[in-house]
């Protein structure tokens, strides 16, 4: 892929900047003013080439790499270049992409989460309990539930924002998911308060782990 075709997308990029879009995006740490509907319309034109997403994501430019995640390929990663990737990945919105869109999606997800899990850096952390909350959700045999509710127990009131929000995800998700385990993940929540006073808009359900989890299960027990 020519370098030219890397311009090309930038300089759409760059015509569709909103200064007010940026202003609200930067409330959130994402350094970008792209609507992300017109964002995915570029990435839906380009299609997936593996070779424009590594060029594009060299960039170090917000958007672009927004653009990359989509167009890549999750299974032609190599777990050490996810790993650079999410070192690199400044933005809140390129790490939770790059999480969903592609480590998720691709062959080294157990692996990377372990190792994050337990990584020093609270934002490397983060992703590991993100992909862990995954993991609760469909592949529950390779977790000690149990344990993880003692480490959010022991950790989570105290950890910085990103990392617990991705706990108490976490133990949202084991309130739902696991009947046996929800009266202990109730109690972590009610004696943490951990989002408790989240502000949230109408019609949403609150973070606040004993709110999500009895919203969650009350929808279900109506649906069944």
């Amino acid at each position: 892929m020519s370098d030219s075709t890397v311009d090309e997308v930038l300089a759409e990029l760059a015509e569709l900047e909103d200064p007010r879009m940026r202003e609200v995006n930067a409330r959130h740490g994402d350094d970008h003013g792209v609507n992300l509907t017109k964002l995915r319309g570029v990435a839906k034109r380009l299609k997936s080439d593996q070779e424009l997403a590594l060029r594009l994501w060299a960039t170090d430019d917000t958007a672009a790499r927004l653009v990359a995640i989509l167009i890549s390929k999750p299974r032609a990663f190599t777990p050490a270049e996810l790993d650079e990737m999410l070192r690199e990945a400044r933005a809140p919105k390129v790490h939770d992409w790059l999480v969903n869109y592609v480590v998720k999606k691709g062959p080294h997800a157990e692996e990377l989460r372990k190792a994050w899990l337990a990584d020093p850096d609270p934002i490397v952390a983060s992703a590991g309990w993100a992909l862990t909350s995954d993991a609760v959700a469909k592949r529950p045999e390779v977790l000690d539930l149990p344990a993880l509710l003692d480490t959010i127990e022991a950790e989570m009131k105290d950890a910085p924002d990103r990392l617990q929000w991705e706990m108490n995800t976490c133990l949202a998700t084991i309130g739902i998911r696991r009947p046996e385990l929800r009266a202990r993940a109730l109690d972590i929540g009610e004696r943490l308060e951990v989002l408790k006073d989240y502000p949230t808009p109408p019609n949403c359900t609150s973070p606040f782990a004993p709110i999500w989890i009895g919203e969650m299960v009350r929808r279900e027990q109506q649906a069944g």
